[in-house]
């Protein structure tokens, strides 16, 4: 069971949604906007977020933004709009996963479980760096718990969004293993195809919650046109 914020302002596709998803023993609640949908988030924990596109207030990307702004709660998008530059824009922006109009609730369903499954502990368990026997990995100063999704640097608990974490999380489990992009994009944002933007952008996130950037390097480390790898600091970092 999971709980579910339903974003669809349709009144009858939003009840069809309700019910079903309630009758799969989910705990449902739904708004028909994207501020209402914005103030539940706030107030309310949920596992997952199914988004419209066509809203009346706001265009569900730009609800989608925001929503990133706020939590790292799971987004399927719902939209009428078939377009593979527009689809892979949302899936940059932050969105999970996506649904094209019509869809059944049994499609729906298959790819909430889906993302629950990516983003519910344990995702990452069991890698190969130190200390994997309990599940922990260590690296150097850096400790990774994928299954309580906390990590700590130098005993110092990090503020990780949630790709961020998958993403830390799935290099300490390969300590010294340069992880080539296009495994990065099909483990850890579940996508098979992308641009190094995507990337880019998270490990400079990453790099600054560690204390460290690419041009002084502790733990991250890029080979321009290999891929990444962690590995504990080597004489207090240099150019990598």
């Amino acid at each position: 069971m999971a709980s579910v914020l339903v974003v669809e302002d349709d009144q009858f596709v939003r009840s069809a949604l309700i019910r079903h998803l309630t009758e799969a023993a989910h705990a449902v609640r739904s708004v028909g906007t994207a501020l209402e949908a914005l103030r539940e988030v706030a107030q309310v924990g949920f596992d997952v977020v199914v988004l419209d596109l066509g809203l009346p207030d706001l265009d569900g990307a730009e609800a989608l933004k925001m929503l990133r702004g706020i939590t790292d709660v799971p987004v399927i998008i719902a939209t009428a709009r078939d377009d593979e530059a527009e689809i892979v824009r949302l899936l940059h922006a932050g969105a999970d996963d996506y649904l094209v109009k019509p869809f059944s609730v049994a499609h729906l369903s298959a790819r909430m479980a889906a993302v629950l499954r990516r983003t519910r502990a344990g995702e990452f368990g069991g890698g190969s760096g130190e200390g994997a026997g309990d599940g922990v990995l260590r690296v150097g100063g850096l400790v990774v718990d994928p299954l309580r999704r906390m990590a700590q640097l130098d005993g110092t608990v990090l503020a990780l969004t949630r790709r961020e974490f998958d993403l830390l999380a799935f290099l300490a489990g390969r300590p010294g293993v340069v992880v080539p992009r296009k495994e990065l994009l099909a483990e850890v944002w579940q996508q098979s195809y992308g641009d190094d933007q995507t990337i880019d952008v998270h490990l400079s996130w990453l790099r600054r919650k560690l204390g460290e950037t690419a041009a002084r390097p502790r733990y991250l480390h890029t080979l321009r046109g290999v891929g990444v790898k962690l590995e504990p600091p080597q004489g207090g970092g240099g150019p990598g």
